[in-house]
């Protein structure tokens, strides 16, 4: 039977999310037995959020659908949940967090998994304008979809793609517009960029890609047009932000944390002395990379999650993924594993982008770092192992007709 570590009686999770959930399970297989309090500024339970972008946006899903656990498996956890409540500031020396109204919650150990929010651009507070980072985003964007409204969607990066896509599969008029020159380039590069341009392109979405947005249009405090940099105006009965997001970290800027890109931790995930992070708020130290990263996809948060819980509880092991996610867009799955450095350099290693079906690996410092499939699901795992092994790039090439 696991020792729990001395003085570990009460956990409090702040971010009742995908990240904030699988410690919480994770405490409670390892035996922790002690009080768990789970505090999440939405009323909903933990949900998963990256069908809200596609199957939710769609209508491919009704909302419940969403949910991680249903009610049977909350009620093991034996934890007490405060939804809809949220922290506004942490107390290092007392070990207490603070929550609007004015409780304060004591804790032998402390989990920050509080996510990401959008960013947003000067306004686009504007009805008519949306983003896109809870359930209630996605319900309410896609009630204004069923109108057919001339869509414009700002930013072309892993949301903004999707959601240009899902809007087009419904038949809408779709402007896509980002300042860079192809979608999804800070994620893959200028070469995979180009296969999703020309992916959205064949799929009659209109790009506007090398110049950025200047201002909204509104008549009657409705939006009606996006003003771009080069003075072009695009009419818009609907506009989705995508322009990226940040770490929710607001709430702790004065609590003597490190901040920078997100709640910095050491390997193991620990922030000071019984706080740890995990999830997309989280940074941390990557051994396997040799770099601080912060990854805001969706696996991360569940094995991040679990590797704090392990923490907590006084193992010692540096957490090393290597970085799984995927975006699905039109009959397009786009997989990848690793990470993806600017100026990279990519080699296709199985397939052909003419057949829509191939594996490329990105090269950085004479390493394979990262490996991206597109509907090489298969093929993607089997090359996975570069990245595992920081084989030497260029990677071969997979021999013709090789299983």
């Amino acid at each position: 039977m696991r020792t729990m570590p001395p003085m570990l009686r009460n956990v409090v999770i702040v971010g009742a999310s995908a990240a904030g959930l699988a410690t919480a399970e994770a405490l409670r297989n390892k035996g922790y037995d002690g009080s768990l309090t789970l505090v999440g500024d939405e009323p909903q339970l933990p949900y998963d959020r990256p069908p809200l972008s596609k199957q939710v946006l769609s209508g491919a899903w009704q909302p419940e659908r969403v949910r991680l656990r249903d009610d049977e498996a909350i009620g093991r956890l034996d934890a007490d949940f405060q939804l809809g409540r949220r922290a506004t500031g942490l107390d290092l020396v007392r070990r207490k967090v603070l929550l609007d109204g004015g409780d304060r919650l004591a804790y032998d150990a402390l989990v920050i998994a509080t996510g990401v929010t959008p960013r947003r651009l000067p306004g686009d507070d504007l009805a008519g304008v949306h983003v896109l980072r809870t359930l209630d985003d996605a319900l309410t964007l896609r009630t204004h979809l069923l109108a057919r409204p001339k869509v414009v969607v700002v930013g072309a990066g892993f949301l903004g793609a999707e959601v240009a896509a899902v809007a087009r599969t419904m038949g809408l008029e779709v402007t896509l517009v980002d300042p860079l020159p192809v979608p999804m380039r800070r994620q893959f590069g200028d070469r995979i960029g180009e296969f999703v341009g020309q992916l959205h392109s064949d799929h009659s979405v209109a790009l506007r890609l090398g110049v950025g947005v200047a201002r909204f249009l509104d008549s009657a405090g409705r939006v009606v047009a996006v003003e771009l940099a080069d003075g072009t105006k695009l009419d818009a009965d609907l506009v989705v932000v995508a322009v990226g997001s940040t770490p929710a970290t607001g709430w702790l800027a004065d609590s003597g944390l490190p901040l920078g890109n997100g709640v910095e931790c050491g390997a193991r995930c620990q922030a000071a002395p019984g706080v740890y992070a995990a999830g997309d708020v989280a940074s941390w130290h990557n051994p396997h990379f040799g770099v601080r990263m912060r990854v805001e996809h969706r696996l991360n948060a569940t094995e991040q999650g679990m590797a704090v819980a392990a923490g907590i509880l006084g193992e010692q092991r540096p957490f090393a993924p290597v970085p799984y996610f995927w975006s699905d867009q039109y009959d397009a799955r786009i997989q990848a594993y690793g990470i993806f450095p600017d100026g990279a350099d990519v080699t296709i290693v199985h397939g052909s982008p003419d057949d829509r079906s191939f594996v490329a690996a990105y090269g950085h410092e004479g390493k394979v770092v990262g490996v991206l499939g597109w509907n090489s699901h298969r093929e993607l795992r089997k090359h996975r192992q570069l990245v595992v092994d920081h084989a030497p790039h260029p990677a071969m090439r997979t021999p013709e007709g090789e299983q």
